[in-house]
């Protein structure tokens, strides 16, 4: 280990269960790579008297006062303590921003990102990482790339480069077919942004930036460019539009940004190799086989709009039962419920149809067995998979971070 490297401190905001943190702390054990600390983590379900996510977190990690149960919008963003890493999945919402009068901005109230934006403002950590979903990058549908411009812009308004991917787990030999966009950024000035500052585009989504080192994928040809006007986020907000690819590079306004295909051949795993055997009576279907059936399968239903307008509503079949031959579909925070996303699988031992278990749910994400199993119910070990992250793949992130972090002086 360099001995003067950068140390590896980490701030976790929309922490749920603690995915980010599994996975990064994952990426140190047995190796000679120091060890991540967190030092703040921020856990809140609005709405919700028990907040079992938080719950679960301090049972793993401890109860500590750095890890706040409280909403990310009261707490004062200079008060959290210095870090080195910012990780957290925050949701996909609409980022339009309005004008407050003569001076500054305002984001649409209720959104997450601007809870990061400001501990970036405040704190300035050399480098994030964050998690989205894939649909990110196309939102808002009438506009298309603005609300991903608008991260973009605010990183860059702060003094930072971004890259980002398009991750399908599956793809790199994980056992969910979960896409996800994650969005690694670097504040000018680190060791590492100096080796991006001249380095070629195409290069650095290639080859040699953080997602291509981390998810390699097929070399591409030529990259997409296009630039953001202005950091000026209304500007933005009325007026941009861009078509962002799955894999991109973002430095001083410039974009460059391409198809990414990955290039992975090492081995994978499917549903079969994660199963539970002995699983209780009540996961299995009783007699509402037709039920489930009906939702699994195609259909076209005549439906009536709130204007009286009538039209039709149509859908493909999904596969009934799921193969265990295959990696899990993306399980969503329905899972275990009577609806057509959840997964409906042939036991091992029975060969009857059942749900899920939670501890496969568990094992789909990548965490201990019995991560949940903390005194929630069983329908919100669910809804917290549902909300999680591919650990794995966190895992993988951290291992570039922890080679990074040790040529950072």
């Amino acid at each position: 280990m360099n001995a003067s490297s950068m140390e590896k401190n980490i701030c976790e905001l929309f922490a749920g269960v603690g995915g980010f943190r599994v996975g990064l702390e994952a990426s140190t054990k047995g190796t000679n790579h120091a060890p991540w600390e967190t030092v703040f983590a921020d856990q809140w379900e609005p709405g919700r008297k028990r907040q079992d996510a938080f719950d679960c977190y301090c049972t793993h990690f401890g109860k500590r006062p750095e890890y706040s149960n409280e909403d990310i919008g009261k707490i004062d963003k200079a008060s959290i303590p210095d870090h080195t890493l910012l990780v957290g999945g925050f949701p996909c919402q609409d980022y339009s921003v309005a004008r407050t009068g003569a001076q500054g901005i305002e984001g649409k109230k209720g959104v997450l990102w601007w809870q990061i934006r400001d501990t970036l403002e405040a704190k300035r950590p050399p480098f994030v990482l964050l998690e989205n979903v894939d649909r990110l990058l196309k939102s808002p549908a009438s506009q298309r790339g603005r609300d991903f411009a608008i991260i973009l812009a605010s990183f860059w308004a702060l003094g930072y480069r971004v890259e980002w991917r398009v991750v399908n787990a599956a793809e790199y030999g994980f056992v969910q077919r979960r896409r996800r966009t994650f969005i690694f950024a670097y504040r000018e000035g680190t060791a590492y942004a100096r080796r991006m500052t001249t380095a070629d585009p195409l290069a650095v989504v290639n080859h040699d930036g953080f997602f291509a080192t981390t998810f390699p994928m097929q070399e591409s040809e030529s990259v997409n460019e296009g630039t953001l006007p202005t950091q000026d986020l209304a500007e933005i907000s009325d007026s941009f539009a861009f078509s962002f690819e799955t894999a991109g590079f973002m430095r001083n306004g410039c974009i460059y940004t391409t198809k990414a295909v990955p290039d992975y051949n090492g081995p994978h795993t499917v549903l079969r190799d994660i199963m539970d055997h002995g699983v209780a009576q009540d996961f299995y279907l009783g007699d509402d086989l037709a039920k489930w059936e009906y939702l699994k399968g195609a259909k076209k239903v005549e439906r009536t709009a709130r204007n009286g307008h009538k039209y039709t509503f149509s859908e493909g079949p999904i596969a009934f039962p799921d193969s265990i031959d295959k990696p899990a579909r993306t399980m969503l925070t329905s899972e275990s419920t009577t609806n057509r996303s959840t997964h409906v699988i042939t036991d091992l031992d029975t060969g009857r149809l059942r749900l899920l278990t939670p501890e496969e749910a568990e094992a789909i994400q990548g965490f201990p067995k019995g991560w949940t199993d903390t005194g929630m119910t069983k329908r919100f070990r669910y809804f917290c998979m549902g909300n999680a992250l591919v650990t794995g793949c966190v895992k993988r992130m951290g291992e570039t971070l922890n080679v990074i972090f040790e040529n950072e002086p």
